[in-house]
């Protein structure tokens, strides 16, 4: 379980002011697949991940599913409507049991206020995941099936999530369909097992040929 030292938005804040914070949140236990927050319902704060996984899906007009990003301990969600004070545009779901801490929008502010860097630590998350879903748009305009199926494996594999082969489809932005396929194909190749929920690596190296490196460092809790 991550502690909020762990998080580095707040990796400059002393022990005191750690104390400060931590009596800001209200703690949370989730079941695995409980709703956090509701994609439409309006914002009152975020959400800090201590432990589990957690998904922040959007769902199209049609009905399908995009998964934005999945986020372990030490992660952040929730944020993105802190400042213009609108309504999610997606839904978070817990993966596993977790334990998220909620902070109230107007406390935080208050506390940004006498604590600034962390302030820039923030913004820098922010500019880090807007780079990072740029080259993920580029990435589906440019590399198939097989290559993003290939690098999120190896994302998903270092982080220790287990995720179906639906919501490996709906990260990778691809249909049920062919990620069944490209799965069936790896696994015939001897790049990977699947098992249920579980996609085991078995050639790391055939598997890292394949994919396209993401060109923006991203911490193994944090898969875009």
């Amino acid at each position: 379980m991550s502690t909020l030292k762990n998080f580095r938005i707040f990796a400059d804040l002393n022990p005191r002011e750690l104390e400060e914070l931590e009596g800001l949140i209200k703690r949370i236990k989730y079941r695995a697949e409980e709703i956090i927050f509701q994609e439409g319902a309006p914002a009152f704060g975020f959400y800090l991940i201590f432990s589990g996984r957690v998904k922040l899906v959007k769902r199209t007009l049609g009905g399908k599913k995009q998964i934005l990003k999945i986020l372990g301990p030490g992660e952040i969600v929730g944020e993105t409507t802190l400042f213009d004070k609108s309504v999610h545009i997606a839904y978070a779901k817990s993966l596993e049991d977790s334990e998220v801490g909620f902070i109230e929008r107007g406390d935080f502010f208050d506390f940004l206020t006498r604590h600034t860097p962390v302030i820039f630590r923030l913004f820098e998350r922010f500019s880090t995941e807007v780079k990072a879903l740029q080259c993920k748009l580029a990435e589906r305009s440019y590399n198939g099936s097989k290559e993003r199926l290939a690098r999120l494996i190896l994302a998903v594999g270092e982080s220790g999530v287990e995720l179906s082969r639906t919501e490996l489809a709906e990260i990778a932005g691809v249909s049920s369909k062919t990620a069944i396929r490209t799965l069936g194909e790896l696994e015939e190749r001897g790049f990977i097992a699947v098992d249920e929920r579980k996609v085991t690596i078995l050639d790391k190296k055939s598997l890292e040929s394949l994919a396209e490196p993401f060109p923006i460092p991203l911490d193994a809790n944090l898969i875009i």
